[in-house]
């Protein structure tokens, strides 16, 4: 096999400085993270995990200006994040299709904004119905679809208008085992293809490990970076390094430390 690193270089694409939420819960402060300070290059997949509650999705959210910080700064390439923006693309569990729209439609509707040409938008859904994989389905709707395709489609649309950042939310959490494979491995296609920076939820730490530059282990009430993993394993990948020792061993020491902080939170809800 052809083996080779991410070439993951430059300033960083994203910077988190002193980054903290706060939310009113029951008229009362819960701070839902802390402090996070993080750095992410460009074209790097930084998968990030942790127990259920300790603020991966609010920490996203927050990236892709959905959700503001309590404290701290977020930037993007240099400028601070005060809202959405089209340098950031999100993909979410829920695949978030209009069910009246054919595939083409769908994808195509990223673009209605767009000042680009009608027939330059034509040229740019064929090319994302095509990498990932839905050639034969354009006049198709998604009821019509798998839910691999369905989340095939969210992430063609995602990509259209080709944002710098995708940032996903456990998007495949909802598939089966072979189905889920098959996704991750065409994630992977489209990311060396595109090269864009990606920002990764996940409760699922082989797919983590199997997928990432670096995997962020958050730590729970409040949430913060407890650790930062540098995944040093060859790319391109493919499913037989599920059996490599190396995928092994991160396995285990990033379970480890997600059965700490598990193990914290049981101890807190105890009577």
């Amino acid at each position: 096999m052809n083996t080779q690193k991410n070439e993951a270089t430059g300033a960083p694409k994203v910077e988190l400085d002193g980054v903290a939420k706060v939310f009113q819960v029951n008229r009362a402060p819960f701070v839902a993270i802390e402090r996070i300070d993080l750095r992410i290059l460009q074209n790097e997949f930084v998968s990030i995990v942790g127990t259920s509650g300790c603020g991966k999705s609010t920490l996203l959210n927050m990236v892709g200006g959905l959700d503001e910080p309590s404290a701290g700064e977020i930037r993007i390439d240099g400028a601070s994040v005060r809202g959405p923006g089209r340098n950031r693309g999100f993909v979410f569990q829920s695949y978030s299709l209009f069910e009246w729209m054919t595939v083409e439609g769908n994808i195509r509707f990223a673009l209605e904004k767009s000042a680009i040409a009608k027939s330059e938008k034509a040229e740019l859904v064929r090319h994302y119905i095509h990498a990932v994989g839905l050639a034969g389905f354009e006049t198709a709707y998604p009821k019509q679809l798998s839910g691999g395709m369905r989340q095939r489609v969210a992430i063609a649309r995602a990509l259209v208008y080709k944002p710098s950042i995708l940032l996903m939310d456990e998007p495949f959490g909802a598939l089966d085992a072979q189905t889920r494979g098959m996704m991750q491995e065409l994630l992977l296609k489209v990311w060396e293809e595109h090269k864009v920076t990606v920002l990764f939820v996940t409760h699922d730490v082989d797919e983590a490990v199997f997928l990432s530059d670096r995997v962020i282990v958050l730590a729970s009430r409040p949430g913060r970076v407890k650790r930062d993993i540098a995944i040093d394993l060859e790319r391109p990948r493919s499913f037989e390094l599920l059996t490599d020792p190396r995928f092994t061993d991160y396995k285990r020491e990033i379970l480890a430390e997600i059965r700490e902080e598990t193990l914290k939170v049981m101890a807190l809800e105890q009577p």
